[in-house]
């Protein structure tokens, strides 16, 4: 760049000879370029009256500055009237080189300004850009909506809405709308999701949304805002929902949120044990029938037994075949409560509330014999001991007299029959068991211990 001459002289460069500074303006060197060239008008903004053609291609001139055209000859009406005659004055043929020279970087310059203003006026575009609700109108230089964008610093998502899309080209008068996502917690009917859209109020996100809104219970105004934070809105469209109550039926129609409700709205009262077949506080769904059911009932306790146990153990001591209870078992005794039910007049299985322990058990435990018996008694042998048996107890292993103080088949009493090496009582004892027992008591004493049936054995 260069410095500028001072007012009133000439400037020093060869192309330029015209003079400088406040005399040197002339109304007829401007122009205004209207509303064609920026879409709207623009006062006081000038360019050269005249065109001076240029090549397409003329190159950018960094640090030239801009220079006025050389203007051309004020024309008037009466000009030829006010031209004196005058005789034609020849230059001398030593001036015509400067002037040349002077000339040329003129018109050199002017026409590569006339080639770049007229591709910048062509480059400029005239948009109006709407982002989220609030337009601006403002002149571009992008080719396509993308670049527009990343000019103005708007930045767009995979929810947001842009028209014409991001890739569209670019014309001067053209209207871009970017629109942005706003997450909703959408809970319709009971069912929630999460879902956008770029509408800026809750009916508008209803229309978007295809929710049916007429006559529905909305949890935030239709008019309100949403910001771009999002919002959580409940919706319950209305439903027509069947209630079957003491024998007849009552159809509602509902915008609840529970059955207890719905059940308010069609005036049917809950008393005492009352409940419906769905849970009370379950969403009532379009077309559902609900029964109500009127119960009644009471408590009633009960006292049930509790079977005891068995543990049978080995013992040596004892012959084959022998069992003897050491310790007798016991049942318990639980207390258990019942309700009683009647749902709608019918009787229902009694349901256990509560059991509880009164008496435990006794297992009762039983010593089983694994001694071999002996085949035979010496001194004792080849007697009637069947004979014996019959006229005793009636040949009965178990058989217990009157007094109950003698039983088994030859009528051992308790004392008789341990010092023989028996245990327990003689009539839980196998018959062989009490054969071999009597035949020892035989050995020691004879027939005598059966006064009675004694000769029986020999018989």
């Amino acid at each position: 760049m260069f410095d500028p001459p001072e007012a009133g002289t000439t400037h020093p460069h060869p192309w330029f000879d015209g003079p400088v500074g406040p005399q040197a303006h002339d109304p007829a060197w401007d122009v205004d370029l209207g509303p064609d060239a920026y879409g709207d008008a623009q006062p006081g903004r000038r360019q050269p009256v005249h065109a001076v053609q240029s090549a397409p291609d003329a190159p950018d001139a960094p640090g030239i500055p801009d220079v006025p055209r050389a203007p051309a000859a004020p024309t008037h009406p009466d000009a030829s009237e006010r031209r004196a005659p005058t005789a034609p004055v020849r230059r001398r043929a030593a001036d015509r080189p400067d002037s040349l020279r002077r000339l040329v970087p003129q018109a050199l310059v002017v026409a590569f300004l006339a080639g770049g203003t007229s591709a910048f006026v062509a480059s400029d575009k005239a948009v109006r850009l709407t982002v989220d609700g609030v337009p601006r109108t403002m002149h571009t230089f992008a080719d396509d909506v993308q670049e527009l964008l990343e000019d103005e610093g708007v930045e767009v998502g995979s929810h947001d809405l842009v028209a014409p899309s991001p890739g569209q080209d670019l014309v001067s008068g053209d209207e871009v709308v970017v629109r942005y996502g706003r997450p909703v917690t959408l809970t319709l009917d009971g069912e929630r999701r999460r879902v956008w859209t770029t509408a800026r109020t809750v009916e508008g996100a209803l229309r978007q949304l295809g929710v049916r809104a007429e006559g529905a219970h909305l949890s935030a105004s239709r008019s309100l805002p949403i910001s771009r934070r999002g919002l959580a809105l409940d919706v319950r469209t209305e439903r027509a929902v069947t209630f079957m109550a003491d024998g007849r039926a009552r159809t509602v129609r509902t915008t609840a949120a529970t059955v207890a409700q719905a059940l308010a709205e069609a005036g049917i009262t809950l008393r005492g044990q009352d409940t419906t077949s769905v849970a009370p506080d379950s969403f009532p769904r379009q077309g559902q029938t609900v029964t109500v059911m009127r119960i009644s009932g009471s408590r009633e306790v009960r006292e049930e037994s509790i079977p005891y146990d068995t543990v049978r153990t080995e013992d040596p001591q004892l012959f084959r075949g022998t069992e003897i209870v050491t310790q007798q078992g016991r049942p318990g005794t639980r207390r258990v409560t019942y309700e009683l039910r009647s749902v709608n007049g019918v009787r229902q299985k009694p349901k256990k509330l509560a059991d509880e322990v009164v008496r435990e058990p006794v297992t009762q435990v039983i010593k089983v014999g694994t001694q071999r018996m002996p085949q035979s008694v010496e001194g004792a042998e080849g007697l009637n001991w069947e004979a014996l048996a019959r006229c005793e107890s009636g040949g009965r292993p178990g058989a217990v007299d009157s007094t109950g103080t003698h039983g088994g088949l030859y009528q051992f009493d308790t004392g008789t029959w341990r010092a023989l090496g028996g245990s327990g009582r003689p009539q839980d004892a196998p018959a062989t068991e009490q054969t071999y027992r009597a035949k020892k008591l035989y050995v020691q004493r004879g027939a005598t211990p059966w006064p009675h049936c004694g000769r029986r054995l020999y018989r």
